[in-house]
């Protein structure tokens, strides 16, 4: 087999075909981090869950992204990225039909849980495989498209999932995408460059770095635990302080495993570089900030307001909606400006729209969130186009995988800790939960855009072009 970088290119339109087999898998894989959000109540009611059983059926799932993107990125390294985003889609299939046809909350959240897993195998696949299959400025190109399908993809989610969920029953939000999972696993097979990351004959395969991967899993996964279980039994209960004392331990490990191996899943370097910080914040903050919330907003818009899946699912959709406009409109212009700008200025538009939520209040109507939907769907449209290849291009070139790897692996970690924590806000559904969520939001993505735009000024020369191999 040939060496991806040496594949010819195709002609014509045929080029994009690669780009539509990463960009279908992306969208699938980011659609369920949001798919069940509208639909959750129909969820529990069907399946008998309480309310720490439904923020499990979100969170194991975005759980399982944010915590296994970097080791799969090593395993990618070690297998060859085509043949790992493969076997991710087969899973995720597999799991997706197991999710559809869950008989208790308890199967629902483990199938959930691989169905993440397999997630993680293909998000940590992907940008390596658009890197080795477009050059210059096809490959800028493709990472504004990849980018803006990322970003609307949680979006649709979002109103898609409400829709299935009031016509045509929760498990159709599952069942209704494997036609979808088959496409793909086409595509990809048939037109995904061969052998991407795959050791030529001679050279020694790189090693996994499993102390890595399991300090890291850990300490997203007991962090994410510790605040779910806070939102049900109080901060300051059992449970969730030794969850908090299992992350930080974790997170020690982690820190000395990275500093002593040779093959780092994250190598601690990279954090001498201000760019590649400033990345990892704008990452986790403007994930957190625009779609955090979405379950919270949801639930009461249903609870209090008193709407439908679909009717909700309409609100929402304001933001998607926005975000397509923006992104659609000026992802070219987005791609030639100075990442302080596009990064750190989106993300604190995002906080600028959801402190807007100061003026909710107990009776207010679901027009009070159009403020926060329309100004976090201009942030998100300025951010997520240009984020994949400014993380690429913030560290030297052998990095540029790694960078991808973690700036997703932070954006799934930024929405998994947000849904929890603004989940612990909500648990009542009254509106001055959602306030209180919102107002955390805002000060979050404003303090975190702010900040990466300090940092990424401080990387010289940096442009938002995809580092060229």
């Amino acid at each position: 087999m040939t060496d991806a970088a040496d594949a010819e290119p195709r002609p014509g339109a045929a080029r994009w075909l690669p780009l539509a087999a990463c960009c279908l898998g992306t969208f699938l894989l980011l659609l369920y981090t949001s798919v069940v959000t509208v639909a959750l109540p129909s969820i529990g009611s069907g399946l008998h869950a309480g309310f720490g059983a439904q923020q499990w059926i979100i969170d194991v799932y975005t759980l399982a992204l944010a915590g296994l993107l970097l080791g799969a990125g090593a395993l990618g390294d070690a297998l060859g990225g085509r043949r790992l985003y493969l076997a991710g889609l087969v899973a995720f299939g597999v799991a997706t039909l197991a999710c559809g046809l869950a008989p208790s909350p308890s199967w629902l959240v483990a199938a959930r849980a691989v169905q993440g897993t397999a997630g993680a195998a293909m998000f940590a696949s992907i940008l390596p495989l658009i890197g080795s299959a477009y050059t210059g400025r096809d490959k800028a190109t493709a990472f504004a498209v990849w980018g803006a399908v990322a970003g609307a993809a949680s979006a649709v989610g979002t109103v898609g999932g409400g829709v299935l969920a009031q016509y045509a029953g929760w498990r159709w939000i599952f069942l209704g995408a494997l036609p979808l999972c088959a496409l793909a696993l086409v595509l990809a097979a048939r037109f995904l460059p061969p052998a991407t990351g795959r050791p030529r004959p001679g050279q020694a395969v790189r090693t996994v770095d499993w102390p890595g991967i399991a300090t890291i899993t850990v300490t997203v996964s007991a962090s994410t635990y510790a605040v779910i279980a806070a939102g049900e039994a109080g901060w300051d209960a059992p449970g969730p302080l030794v969850a908090w004392l299992i992350a930080a331990v974790a997170l020690v490990g982690f820190v000395l495993v990275e500093r002593a191996t040779t093959r780092p899943i994250l190598p601690p370097a990279l954090f001498a570089t201000p760019g590649f910080v400033g990345v990892l914040l704008v990452a986790f903050g403007y994930y957190f900030a625009a779609f955090g919330a979405l379950p919270s907003l949801s639930a009461w818009i249903q609870a209090d307001v008193g709407f439908g899946a679909l009717a909700t699912s309409l609100v929402l959709v304001a933001q998607l909606l926005v975000f397509i406009a923006v992104s659609g409109l000026i992802s070219n212009r987005l791609q030639r400006l100075r990442p302080h700008w596009t990064l750190g200025a989106g993300t604190v538009v995002i906080g600028i729209g959801a402190l807007t939520g100061i003026a909710l209040h107990a009776g207010s109507s679901w027009a009070m969130l159009l403020s926060f939907l329309v100004l976090s769907g201009v942030g998100a449209g300025i951010v997520s186009p240009v984020l994949p290849a400014v993380a690429m291009a913030s560290v030297p070139v052998r990095y540029a995988g790694t960078a991808g790897a973690a700036a997703n692996a932070a954006r799934q970690f930024g929405l998994t800790l947000g849904v929890a924590l603004c989940g612990t806000f909500t648990h009542t559904v009254h509106a001055s939960g959602v306030r209180s969520a919102l107002i955390l939001c805002g000060v979050l993505a404003a303090a975190t855009g702010a900040v990466a735009s300090l940092l990424l000024r401080l990387r010289i020369g940096i442009t938002a072009q995809p580092v060229k191999h």
